[in-house]
């Protein structure tokens, strides 16, 4: 991927009429879910092979900024060690959240 694309790596395409995500996102969602902690890669890859094509736009977001969190951050929160950070605390990064959680 060429250097100027890796720092749009977590932009959102264009939404088709149906509202949910391109092709072309999903595969930027994988990318960035390849984490280097072993758990968060088994974790984020089957909620994505689960929920992925239904994700809307909006979920996408959510999980892209999830995604940003920190390795350590990521994993408490998909084990319910701890609760979101304020700044994530909103109704789509809840409910993607979930989501992941449940798988």
């Amino acid at each position: 991927m060429p250097s100027e694309e890796l720092g749009r790596a977590h932009e959102l395409a264009p939404q088709p009429a149906r509202g949910g995500l391109t092709g072309e996102d999903l595969r930027r969602l994988r990318w960035r879910a390849r984490r280097g902690l072993l758990e968060n890669d088994l974790l984020v890859a089957r909620f994505l092979d689960r929920h992925g094509e239904r994700l809307t736009a909006q979920a996408g977001r959510a999980l892209s900024r999830l995604l940003d969190l920190s390795e350590a951050e990521l994993l408490d929160l998909l084990l319910c060690r701890r609760a979101l950070p304020p700044e994530l605390d909103e109704p789509a990064e809840r409910e993607v959240l979930a989501m992941m959680q449940s798988v």
